[in-house]
């Protein structure tokens, strides 16, 4: 089925209009919350990730350090490098000036990221990134030089908790995958800057690598409002590439759980980085 231009043009301002209304938080300045200005480059692509789950590890910085790139510096807290892994699911998806559409502009979700900084701008890096959509697997791949792969996804929700299981397919990766069920428990709320939860979630860059260049994507939204959660994790192997046995102690190693019902999202293309 195809939209008429009328219709078109008007999901599109309605989507913006949604979007501009959860940016322009408290009134106040959109983006007086980030710890640099917005780029001056038009963003190139919006999103809203949905019923996400934070689950953060602590890893000795020694066992991460070695496999980021060079020209990244490996963040840490207090000492403590961490990794995490975050569930959930992208709706929305659409670049600028285009309409989001239905079947191909929403999928399942799960990354593996750390936390690196480079030139003052603290981020993440990606170790893994599954997804159940082919097409959006190909496309980051090719223009955020992101380590995408294809996935299968189970997802089933009650009004409590979300059960949430994704297996890796792709053969060109190794194998992958995980199991959990989460929920939040705490009311909604922003981290308190300083706190091991801001330092976590508050940043708004990602950083990739391609033949030897360093690229940077900028990323805007509100302050995370983020929940206290629980998790069981009943099967995990997404992380044995980086600590071999660790999905073997999903029992005994509990991550630190944060949980997000919804956040809509701007992407800016990717800036290559000097040397």
């Amino acid at each position: 089925m195809s939209l008429s231009r009328g219709k078109s043009s008007a999901m599109l301002e309605r989507l913006t209009a949604s979007l501009a209304r959860e940016l322009a938080h408290d009134g106040g300045d959109p983006s007086s919350h980030r710890p640099w200005p917005l780029p001056r480059a038009p963003w190139v692509m919006a999103q809203t990730w949905e019923d996400l789950v934070f689950l953060h590890w602590p890893m000795d910085p020694d066992d991460l350090r070695a496999r980021l790139p060079r020209g990244l510096s490996l963040d840490t807290y207090r000492g403590d490098a961490w990794v995490s892994i975050t569930p959930f699911v992208v709706t929305g998806l659409r670049p600028r000036g285009i309409p989001a559409v239905p079947g191909l502009s929403s999928f399942a979700e799960t990354n593996v990221r750390t936390y690196v900084t480079r030139d003052g701008k603290p981020g993440v890096w990606f170790f893994s990134l599954d997804a159940s959509s082919r097409l959006a697997v190909t496309a980051a791949r090719a223009l955020y030089h992101l380590p995408y792969h294809h996935a299968e996804f189970t997802i089933e929700r009650t009004p409590e908790r979300i059960r949430y299981a994704c297996q890796r397919r792709d053969r060109h990766a190794p194998a992958g995958g995980l199991a959990v069920e989460y929920g939040p428990v705490g009311p909604r709320a922003p981290a308190t800057s300083g706190t091991l939860s801001w330092w976590l979630t508050e940043r708004y860059c990602l950083y990739a690598s391609r033949r030897g260049h360093l690229y940077r994507a900028e990323i805007h939204h509100v302050p995370w409002p983020l929940q206290d959660a629980e998790a069981h994790v009943s099967h995990n192997t997404l992380l044995d590439g980086l600590a071999p046995g660790f999905g073997q102690t999903v029992g005994i190693r509990r991550p630190v759980v944060q949980f997000a019902q919804r956040l809509s999202v701007i992407v800016w293309a990717p800036v290559r980085l000097g040397a």
